[in-house]
């Protein structure tokens, strides 16, 4: 598919190339309204509609959702359920925004704990956009930073007893490579809507110089405008990954790879 137009605003200063969201305040919303918590999420979808479509349009690289916590099971079942339904209908929904918009899917977490027929739209969706070359649209399913690094450990020590890696050879960079997507470079610009000041859990490892922006809106209140602020308030800031500024060279080392 052709890649679309880019219409990126001049914030005058640096610009996010992955973008990494924390989608809290769903119930809040709902509850605020006078709504059953669970229609909160269901607003929520037309955000991650606009949000999707605009940071496409404005040509960010890649765009990581936290859509369903590895502790979000712990919640009633009846809402486990419907997002669970909710999942599936936003999958086959909007097959045509993402493709219209030349975005491709991936969901990164313990997939294999997602329900069957989720699973199912999940894998077709991510098929049909394959091959697409704008934006990648990660979402964060039954995802969980600590369950993650468990998981990168557990095969590294694997292939250390298998001989397939030396133990003296292990650096930041080896573990990366065990992660759920080391392909995709970390993010620049963490978002957490609601006003919450929590990392809950959400790439731990993949935000360590990430800036980090705090929207008092709940997610369903989150648009574009919301979207913008956010951005230029990111390009006002200079990102010194622990140096001087001076010092900061255009792209740390750790940040280097190929996207895919």
């Amino acid at each position: 598919m052709a890649t679309r137009p880019i219409a990126r605003p001049d914030f005058g200063g640096s610009f996010p190339e992955h973008i990494a969201i924390i989608m809290d305040g769903n119930g809040r919303w709902a509850e605020q309204q006078g709504l059953r918590r669970v229609l909160g999420h269901r607003e929520g979808i037309n955000s991650v509609r606009e949000i999707t479509t605009e940071c496409a349009r404005m040509g960010v690289k890649s765009l990581t959702l936290y859509a369903f916590s590895v502790e979000n099971w712990k919640r009633p079942r009846m809402e486990v359920r419907y997002l669970m339904r909710l999942l599936r209908q936003f999958l086959v929904g909007e097959r045509g925004t993402l493709m219209d918009n030349g975005v491709r899917l991936r969901a990164i977490g313990r997939l294999d704990t997602l329900p069957e027929l989720a699973m199912r739209e999940l894998r077709a969706t991510e098929n049909m956009t394959a091959k697409n070359d704008g934006m990648l649209l990660r979402l964060a399913l039954s995802y969980g930073s600590r369950a993650e690094l468990a998981d990168a450990l557990r095969a590294a020590v694997r292939d250390v007893q298998a001989g397939r890696l030396d133990p003296d050879t292990i650096d930041d960079e080896t573990l990366r490579r065990y992660l759920y997507d080391p392909r995709t470079p970390d993010p620049d610009l963490l978002i957490r809507t609601a006003g919450e000041k929590r990392i809950s859990n959400f790439l731990l490892w993949q935000i360590s110089y990430s800036e980090i922006y705090v929207a008092d809106e709940c997610w369903p209140q989150f648009r574009k405008a919301q979207l913008l602020a956010a951005i230029a308030d990111y390009a006002r800031r200079v990102r010194k990954y622990g140096g001087l500024v001076a010092d900061v060279a255009p792209e740390p080392p750790r940040r280097r790879g190929m996207e895919a």
